[in-house]
């Protein structure tokens, strides 16, 4: 059975439901595993699938949704960059064959990527910060180079971009029709997939591009940890994760196998092939539906894209158990966090700049920031995966903030650590931005079991 038809079966058999409000389960289903949609057990065809993300019809989204007297205030967008060429080959193999070049009539297709692509041509009239001035704007290779973003990413921020135009633009206002450089926070990694993943969702975004008012900012970090990054206490969590991670590897005999009778295929040693990270190629072939690579030897095959993909779905499984991922997370994503609440706090107090704020990252940034907040079922971030924050004045008590946490269009705000129990103890809709305070400023080095009450000290602790 090639890929397509894979696909194709498997979208017909997805069972689907109807909420008791006439949406779609369809994009609950993709954030936290729910017994009415889910296969019965773990499928790794299912689970590639939803991390391709491929560009179909828009989506339904809870983004925005609050009762008539709540004000929205403040809106920050992290984003993994959208569908890209591998970062990996498969040695002794025919790399893969993939269009890097805009196309306007090419599927995947959204009705802004000729003007996108026009207005990008033209080059931004203000320099990006150093290095991402060097960067090119848009995707431009007739062969896609390594890690380059595909017309397919393109398209999944397009998207991204016009569904929030329509919440966040045209229904709350939150941008005025003269919006100003000022209202906007735009911060990006130094890699051609994010700052150009960043352009394409604020082109769909934005009521009118203006290239004078965008400026990126350049995170060396994928941690967007900034002036925070120094942590060894963090490092030495990362580095017993990474020890699981060999351990659970060394346990799994199928998995060694299958490596084995992958690296006779491209005739190679079993460990070089495993270096190679194969099954980054192979995500690439599935979601472009592009056959698996072969050689005169045989050829790589759906059944040992599922053992390595069931492997990874068991470490994810591993992973949330044995909470050494937490710890790293705590520490790793509370810069971005602290930054968060510090830009709501200010918004809170009257201030209007930094309406919108927009980093565009990776899935080793989106992933910790999802741990931390306590959202351990939520799925591993998919391509052109979205985690949204929006803060809301209540104007009945202008006094009162509170905040939304949006994962891939569906509200996880109850989902989180510092807000899971709040719904049942108060009718209000949304978690009162203290809780949310509270749980960075406090909360988080508790969970830790920390003896220190701030980032620093919690990272110089002695031992683990």
């Amino acid at each position: 059975m090639d890929i397509l038809t894979t696909l194709l079966l498997l979208v017909h058999l997805i069972p689907m439901s109807t909420a008791k409000d006439g949406s779609s389960s369809k994009s609950r289903k993709r954030i936290l595993p729910d017994p009415v949609t889910e296969p019965r057990v773990a499928d790794p065809v299912y689970e590639a699938l939803l991390y391709c993300n491929i560009p179909s019809v828009a989506e339904r989204s809870m983004e925005g949704h609050a009762p008539h007297h709540f004000k929205l205030i403040s809106v920050q967008v992290f984003i993994r960059h959208g569908d890209r060429y591998p970062l990996y080959a498969i040695p002794k193999t025919k790399r893969l064959d993939i269009d890097c070049t805009l196309v306007a009539n090419r599927k995947p297709y959204h009705p802004k990527l000729e003007a996108f692509v026009s207005h990008m041509s033209k080059g931004p009239e203000t320099a990006f910060e150093s290095p991402l001035s060097s960067l090119p704007p848009f995707p431009n290779h007739p062969l896609c180079e390594m890690g380059e973003l595909t017309q397919t990413g393109v398209v999944q921020h397009l998207q991204n971009g016009q569904l929030l135009r329509d919440i966040y633009v045209k229904k709350h206002k939150l941008l005025p029709a003269d919006w100003s450089a000022d209202q906007l926070y735009l911060e990006t990694t130094g890699k051609s997939r994010t700052l150009q993943s960043g352009l394409a969702l604020l082109y769909g975004f934005l009521p009118d591009f203006d290239w004078k008012k965008i400026y990126f900012r350049h995170q060396p970090s994928a941690l967007f940890c900034s002036g925070n990054c120094y942590c060894p206490l963090r490092n030495q969590y990362l580095e017993k994760e990474q020890r699981r991670q060999y351990l659970l590897r060394l346990k799994n005999s199928q998995l060694e196998k299958t490596y084995g009778e992958m690296a006779r295929v491209v005739g190679i040693p079993t460990k070089q092939l495993r270096a190679a990270n194969p099954v980054d190629s192979l995500l690439c072939h599935f979601c472009h539906n592009v056959s698996f690579p072969c050689t005169r030897s045989g050829c790589i095959d759906m059944g040992h894209f599922k053992v390595i993909r069931m492997h990874q779905i068991e470490d994810e499984k591993e992973r949330r158990e044995k909470k050494l991922y937490l710890r790293y997370s705590l520490l790793g994503a509370h810069p971005i966090l602290n930054q968060t609440i510090s830009r709501m706090q200010r918004a809170a107090e009257g201030r209007k700049d930094e309406l919108f704020a927009l980093y565009s990252a990776h899935d080793v940034t989106l992933s910790p920031v999802l741990s931390a907040l306590g959202l351990s079922e939520a799925r591993f971030p998919r391509f052109a995966a979205r985690l949204i924050f929006e803060l809301w004045q209540d104007r009945e008590k202008p006094s009162e903030h509170s905040v939304r946490i949006l994962y891939n269009g569906v509200d996880v705000t109850f989902h989180t650590a510092f807000c899971q129990d709040h719904h049942r103890r108060s009718p209000k809709p949304m978690c009162p931005l203290e809780n949310f305070v509270r749980f960075v400023k406090r909360d988080m080095f508790v969970a830790l079991d920390s003896s220190g009450t701030n980032y620093y000290d919690a990272c110089h602790m002695e031992g683990i």
